[in-house]
């Protein structure tokens, strides 16, 4: 079909990776830092531009013949009735909107009447909450809020030369707070009463659509957010999910429907394939073993993780429940970790670094057992960050999680997604491909782990923390999830 690039505008820096549209085998890549502060929370979109261009710099687009941009979630790019900037982009993780999302929670009538509508209940970094604390707090930039875009909205219609018409897709118009994944529609209700009035919104293209073609005679494809493209580069389909391991964590699942959950616990996404993507947090993950590995005074995870290794299954009876920052699965948002089954032959350092490697695989194995719960097939699952490499991580988490366990090797996924969205539609553009069949690029490079005969042993550990939890926070978790 040709060549194809996919561009990964992340909260701090563009990825660029060009590819073959036929296989996705990687031609050329590029990168530039955004020219931003690491922790700022807005930002002059025209930076995004700026990094995009260095990353794009000595020919890296030649012969290219579509591009598909995915960028940071959760950001709002508010525009006036001429299209021009109202205020800086207020990106993800601001969290000054957390009273506008428990307002707006009260508004519409309570968290179940949010999940029903949209999938997901009001949280500061979604855009609709953002909304609602700048018709608070900045009301004059409010009143001339015009038109609403998320940063891969605003790049695609930068890219296309600002067009009378902007677009977004079904993945990341999940993540605004006032689209629908179930209905596929907007709720402009929502938008009015986190803000006010009405506002322009993106038109929603379909996986396999065109955004448009640049003056240069470009296709750009509908463009989605970073987790969309993630779990597009990934190849993950029906039975697989994402188990993300960062300072904190995140279970998401390939799903054939929205689901609604008044609890908040499930935030209900759209995939870029057309299926859906629930996914549930947790606030701790990786920040649990990092804790550990400086209490006992260790040099990394690898030292913690070689450490963990020394024990057994179980810990000698130590459980940590790893809920350093509050928890959000359970809701527990102002408790702290607590470490139980203290003994004299559990006080060692290899069974601490043992009961916190444990902590944190159960505790997203809690995680899982919600979408589980409402019916999400899990057989297989996709182990990422840096923690996923530790051997401790890799020798539990199978028999933990009751699954295969995948760990890929690390490479731009996002930008990978976008580049494959792109493909797509260049096919569909060609007549290659259908909008119903994506281009089938070699999955990525992996290991494979089973969990055999330790799936017992898993179960035992679980069993162990899980009465540990219900004795500390009682009726905090999901009856049977």
């Amino acid at each position: 079909m040709g060549i194809v690039a996919g561009l990964d505008s992340s909260s701090g820096f563009t990825r660029i990776v060009v590819c073959d549209a036929d296989t996705g085998a990687v031609l050329r890549q590029g990168y530039a830092p955004h020219p931003v502060e690491a922790k700022a929370v807005e930002v002059d979109p025209q930076a995004w531009l700026l990094s995009l261009g260095e990353a794009a710099s000595g020919g890296l687009l030649e012969g290219v013949q579509a591009i598909g941009v995915c960028a940071q979630a959760h950001g709002l790019v508010p525009l006036d009735s001429a299209g021009g900037l109202v205020r800086p982009a207020m990106l993800g993780n601001d969290k000054r909107a957390q009273a506008a999302a428990a307002d707006l929670v009260d508004a519409l009538g309570g968290r179940q009447a949010w999940a029903e509508a949209v999938g997901s209940v009001p949280q500061a970094a979604q855009p609709v909450a953002k909304l609602r604390w700048l018709a608070r707090t900045e009301p004059e930039a409010a009143q001339r809020t015009a038109a609403l875009l998320q940063p891969h909205d605003w790049l695609v219609w930068q890219l296309l030369g600002r067009p009378a018409r902007r677009t977004t897709d079904r993945g990341g118009a999940s993540g605004t707070g006032y689209w629908s994944a179930a209905a596929g529609a907007y709720r402009p209700d929502l938008v009015e009463l986190a803000i006010g009035h009405s506002c322009a919104l993106p038109e929603v293209l379909g996986p396999a659509e065109a955004a448009g073609m640049t003056p240069e005679g470009l296709l750009i494809s509908a463009g989605t957010g970073e987790t969309m493209a993630a779990a597009f580069g990934l190849g993950v389909g029906t039975g697989d999910a994402v188990v993300s391991l960062g300072a904190s964590g995140s279970v998401t699942a390939v799903h054939h429907e929205a689901l609604a959950d008044p609890s908040g616990m499930i935030t209900s996404l759209a995939d870029a394939t057309g299926m859906h993507l629930p996914v549930v947090h947790t606030l701790n993950a990786v920040r649990a073993l990092r804790g550990t590995a400086e209490l006992l005074g260790l040099d990394g995870l690898e030292e913690l993780s070689a450490l963990a290794l020394k024990s057994t299954p179980g810990a000698s009876g130590l459980v940590l429940l790893p809920y350093l920052e509050g928890e959000k699965t359970p809701q527990l948002p102002h408790t702290a970790g607590t470490l139980s089954g203290l003994r004299r032959e559990s006080m060692k350092p290899e069974h601490l670094a043992r009961a916190a490697v444990e902590g944190m695989l159960c505790s997203l194995a809690d995680a899982m057992d919600v979408l589980r719960g409402r019916g999400v097939e899990v057989r297989r699952v996709f182990l990422l960050g840096a923690a996923a490499e530790l051997p401790a991580v890799q020798a539990a988490a199978p028999a933990i999680f009751g699954a295969q366990v995948v760990v890929v090797q690390p490479a731009d996924y996002a930008a990978l997604g976008a580049a494959r969205q792109a493909a797509w539609a260049l096919g569909v553009s060609q007549g290659a491909l259908t909008s119903q069949s994506p281009p089938a690029w070699q999955g990525a490079a992996a290991q494979i782990f089973e969990p055999g005969e330790e799936l017992a042993v898993g179960q035992a550990v679980r069993q162990q923390y899980g009465a540990t939890r219900d004795q500390i926070h009682p009726g905090a978790f999901p009856a049977g999830a």
